[in-house]
């Protein structure tokens, strides 16, 4: 007895005949009725007995096709294990993202990982960034991208890695942007959009217009960034963002950039279990966020 044997048995009883399984599997209905010989022979049992123009299984046959089903399976099995065993796996990195960091910021950050000579396979996680710091000790994630470094104080090991830093810019509108003054002044009694208290860049938001005396109409506070320019975009305030950011803010938005708050700068760090990255995706994301992510600033805008 052997599979094709097996094969041949099981392909018949499921059709109800020789020559239909002899169409299925492209053969002659002698060789297939020449094999089931050979298994009945080898069995010592009729497996099949006539039923009108084809096949009905006997009691025999119905026992070996419950085991002919797990043993064809068994086959299916082995031959994908062994098929999967010799592909060689796709490396994984697996990348945590607090919920506060522009997902355009994240998209130019991480797109370099898909350029690499070897592919990897990433595994994006956002959350606030004590979650993701307590993954980051569980070793579920190999780096946290933030807007701040690890807090002190934690009771987790992590090396914080500066990515680079960027000015802060405001945003609105079209409608918003009909008629405005000289910037930041036309923010007094403005309806602005703001990233909620856990963000890293808000104090200094607060400080700033406590500072020039500018008190304008707070519409909401965002934990998700996206949620924020959404609202924007639907002209619900004006908002702030990292300046080298402001062509993608500007065209996925269909927003103006306002004026550049030199004042401010949010800063953007990876935060790793280890000092030393070796980590070859890694190290190109940080490689290339310090080289290319965060250049100059040249076009002229209004600052402060």
């Amino acid at each position: 007895m052997n599979l094709k044997h097996l094969r041949y048995f099981w392909t018949v009883a499921q059709v109800g005949g020789i020559s239909r399984a002899a169409e299925t599997l492209n053969l002659t209905p002698q060789t297939i009725s020449g094999q089931i010989r050979h298994l009945e022979e080898d069995l010592g049992a009729a497996l099949f007995r006539p039923a009108g123009r084809g096949l009905e299984l006997t009691e025999a046959g119905r026992q070996v096709l419950s085991y002919a089903d797990e043993i064809l399976h068994l086959s299916g099995e082995l031959k994908q294990a062994l098929s999967a065993r010799q592909r060689q796996p796709i490396p994984v990195l697996r990348i945590g993202i607090t919920d506060v960091v522009p997902k355009t910021f994240a998209y130019r950050l991480l797109a370099p990982v898909g350029k690499l000579p070897e592919p990897v396979r990433l595994v994006c996680r956002e959350g606030t960034i004590d979650m993701l710091l307590a993954e980051l000790a569980l070793q579920r994630l190999d780096m946290v991208v933030a807007d701040r470094p690890m807090p002190s104080g934690l009771a987790i090991r992590g090396h914080s890695h500066k990515l680079g830093e960027s000015p802060l810019a405001f945003f609105g509108g079209a409608s918003l942007c009909a008629e405005l003054g000289d910037f930041p002044q036309c923010l007094n009694d403005a309806p602005l959009l703001l990233p909620g208290g856990h963000s890293a860049i808000r104090g200094h938001i607060d400080r700033w217009l406590s500072d020039l005396r500018l008190v304008p109409r707070l519409m909401g506070e965002f934990d998700d960034s996206a949620l924020m320019k959404a609202f924007g975009q639907a002209g619900a305030g004006f908002f702030p963002g990292p300046a080298v950011l402001r062509d993608e803010i500007c065209t996925r938005y269909n927003t103006r950039c306002i004026g550049v708050v030199n004042e401010i700068h949010e800063g953007f760090w990876a935060i790793t279990a280890e000092r030393r990255v070796v980590h070859p995706a890694i190290m190109t994301v940080m490689e290339s966020a310090r080289s290319a992510l965060f250049p100059s600033i040249t076009q002229p805008v209004p600052t402060t």
